[in-house]
């Protein structure tokens, strides 16, 4: 398949019932590239965080506009691990912006310093493609930078099958959505994976400013009635829609433009 076949094919790619009354204004960040990368305890944490700030940052403000978010793990199955969330508005995007980085001059010598030092940059990373929802907002920095990095929690709800995963999307885009805004649950990314492990499923992301206000919100929701009665007719109708969940807690990176 040729590279524009390619990117054709997986713009239409997804659930093509993501129900999108919820949006509100057309949707500039159609993917966003998720890459874990797992260190061990010792010298990589310190050196991708000095690669990340000082060579990839800088290159790819010169060349991508869109949101970028670097995060610290808090609370994942593998520790140490640093996450990245790269928003594009297309895969050609994202295609540009990549090959016009690796051909920086300052970027291939700070890369090339990372990948040189005597211990491996990585033990090994992980890169999924998640296609943004028709009800997912656009993820912007906030005007005023938050006096502290927030909690970011990346939730992914795996589905035994594609209708399953529909009527999950349904149940967000609904009742779901407005009942997080209630009670203190304001994710910024609604998504579902095209490319990498788990599929089908729904992923999500949510700041929280600490881990406080995060329990605080999810045991609002937990204990609010609409969502006892919202969460057994779904059941009632479609049957378990999310059979597996998936939580990891992150901090953003003090550099981050989204944090």
């Amino acid at each position: 398949m040729k590279r524009r076949e390619f990117m054709e094919a997986l713009g239409g790619m997804g659930m093509a019932a993501q129900t999108g009354s919820g949006q509100k204004k057309e949707q500039k960040t159609k993917f966003y590239h998720l890459q874990q990368f797992f260190l061990k305890n010792g010298t990589q944490a310190g050196r991708i965080h000095d690669y990340f700030s000082k060579t990839l940052l800088p290159a790819m403000n010169k060349v991508h506009s869109g949101p970028k978010i670097i995060l610290e793990a808090l609370v994942t199955p593998h520790m140490p691990q640093v996450a990245t969330i790269f928003g594009y508005e297309s895969f050609e995007e994202y295609w540009t912006a990549f090959n016009t980085v690796i051909r920086d001059e300052e970027f291939r010598k700070g890369f090339t310093a990372w990948e040189k030092a005597p211990e491996a940059p990585t033990e090994h990373y992980s890169s999924w493609w998640l296609k943004a929802t028709s009800y997912s907002p656009e993820i912007e920095a906030p005007s005023k930078p938050p006096e502290k990095p927030r909690i970011f929690e990346l939730r992914t709800y795996h589905s035994p099958s594609n209708l399953q995963l529909e009527a999950l999307h349904e149940r967000f885009a609904g009742p779901e959505i407005k009942i997080f805004h209630r009670v203190g649950v304001h994710p910024i990314l609604y998504s579902e994976t095209v490319f990498g492990p788990h599929k089908p499923n729904l992923t999500y992301v949510t700041p929280f400013d600490d881990l406080a206000a995060r329990e605080k919100a999810w045991a609002a929701f937990g204990a609010d009635p609409e969502w006892i009665k919202v969460r057994k007719e779904s059941i009632d109708k479609h049957g378990q829609i999310s059979s597996i969940i998936q939580i990891s807690l992150y901090r953003a990176a003090p550099y981050s433009p989204v944090r």
